[in-house]
């Protein structure tokens, strides 16, 4: 292991990001834990500005709703950025493709963001990139916004400036910012709304919101009654989203007009889980406690070409990630890096240092290693995505989405306690899109998926900086 400051040493790689890596950083008295982002300034010398631009923004920032900013440390060729760990993984990860989420659920998360977002105004800051993607949740499923690399103040000593740079994610941006200067604050509540539909509808309602896209035409003509997602959603959603998602910055309702809903006001009953929608507390099969909140990430991992062939692929499991077991514990139990386990095993039974993310794109499967490997390499080719694998057993995955967009995720294929984990985690796209090729995935492996509940031991990772 090493130490990066006194006191404190890296755990292991959480994921990679545009200009570098996140670690774990792990404090070898307490135990306390925090994600640590990595810019390399000789590969990307344009960062600098970048980074020097969001730690201002994050650093002015204090919302229970808002990832915390601890510290920027800066070298010659490396800038570090210590952020609060938030241990429950994406937003995304929550939305079932095309189903969402029960209705309850998703007016905490909105009411969460809403919060967050009303705070940013209050400080004069847009955040221009609001999507599940940027929504983290902590241990205690609460929602933290996250990513302010596209941050901006627009308020300043009372006085506002409109807007010019053209930025965000297509899908959520509102019309305005892709056609000329505009105010932030109803581009930000734009993009609230448009998370809401992913949230209660499972899908987003178009690519983007210009006349050349049908789907939004129809939307502000009005003719979308029979179009998906609006058919799913009942009158008090779509009346709320009608008074946010208007075309008009102008007539768009303000957070204050959206506290003021019905939809926003009424409590939602908790009557279960709706068909086909996995509750991330349950227990069965599909579930494992994982070490990673950054799950828009893969593992950052040397990867080799596959080759045409998948019988010929070959994993070297001497020297591959894996878990080793203590005895049998409850959910809530902590993972621990081996190598630094020692110093601090008394520690780490007091302080939660690192809670384990409950995700559900993953499944144990009967087959052995090798065989699941080969197995899921052949229904990768059949569905026509293009593979690496490298001889960790993780294989990375590339494709268009249906917005003709970029969309990059991995399989880690783990052993558990002779069980095979196979774990799937977005690197680069849409999170429901990514959500949504798992599920075909997995409905395409059904016969190997193992079943039935599993009891959960003390996960002990082995996968850590030498």
């Amino acid at each position: 292991m090493t130490e990066f400051v006194d006191g404190w040493i890296f755990g292991h790689t959480l994921g990679e990001g545009a200009y570098g890596e996140v670690k774990l950083v792990i404090n070898k008295s307490s135990g306390e834990a925090v994600a640590m982002k990595m810019i390399d300034l000789a590969k990307h010398p344009d960062a600098r500005q970048t980074v020097k631009k969001e730690t201002t923004i994050h650093r002015t920032l204090s919302n229970p709703n808002i990832i915390q900013y601890f510290g920027k440390r800066s070298e010659p060729s490396m800038e570090y950025i210590f952020l609060e760990y938030a241990s429950g993984g994406e937003l995304f990860d929550r939305i079932e493709p095309d189903v969402g989420m029960p209705v309850w659920e998703a007016q905490k998360y909105f009411k969460q963001l809403i919060s967050a977002v009303e705070y940013l105004h209050s400080k004069g800051i847009a955040h221009r990139d609001l999507k599940p993607e940027n929504l983290l949740l902590d241990e205690n499923d609460n929602l933290k916004v996250s990513d302010f690399g596209l941050a901006t103040i627009y308020r300043f000593r009372g006085k506002e400036r409109c807007l010019e740079k053209r930025c965000g994610t297509l899908p959520y941006v509102a019309p305005e910012v892709l056609l000329h200067p505009y105010h932030a604050e109803p581009a930000d509540i734009w993009s609230c709304g448009i998370i809401l539909v992913a949230l209660l509808a499972g899908e987003l309602p178009w690519d983007q919101s210009l006349a050349e896209c049908p789907e939004y035409m129809a939307w502000r003509d009005g003719k979308y009654m029979s179009l998906t997602p609006w058919k799913k959603l009942d009158n008090s959603s779509l009346s709320l989203i009608k008074n946010i998602l208007i075309h008009s910055p102008s007539a768009r309702c303000t957070i204050k007009d959206i506290k003021q809903h019905r939809w926003f006001i009424k409590k939602f009953q908790r009557a279960g889980t709706i068909e086909g929608y996995i509750r991330p507390d349950e227990t069965d099969s599909r579930q494992v406690l994982e070490d990673e909140n950054l799950t828009r990430f893969g593992l950052s991992q040397p990867e080799l070409p596959t080759t045409e062939n998948a019988n010929a692929v070959q994993i070297n499991l001497d020297e591959r990630q894996g878990f080793s077991f203590s005895q049998p514990a409850h959910i809530e139990d902590l993972l621990l890096c081996t190598q630094v386990q020692t110093k601090f095993t008394q520690a780490s039974q007091q302080n939660t240092f690192q809670r384990l993310v409950r995700r559900m794109t993953r499944f144990f499967v009967k087959t052995e290693l090798e065989a699941t490997v080969k197995r899921l390499l052949n229904c990768l080719k059949n569905e026509s995505y293009t593979c690496r694998v490298n001889n960790f057993g993780t294989i990375t995955i590339s494709t268009m989405d249906r917005r003709k967009m970029p969309l990059v995720f991995k399989a880690n294929i783990v052993e558990m306690d002779g069980k095979i984990l196979v774990d799937f985690r977005l690197s680069k796209g849409c999170g429901i899109e990514f959500k949504r090729r798992f599920v075909k995935i997995k409905s395409l492996l059904e016969d190997i998926i193992l079943k039935g509940p599993v009891t959960w031991p003390i996960a002990v990772a082995t996968e850590c900086i030498p």
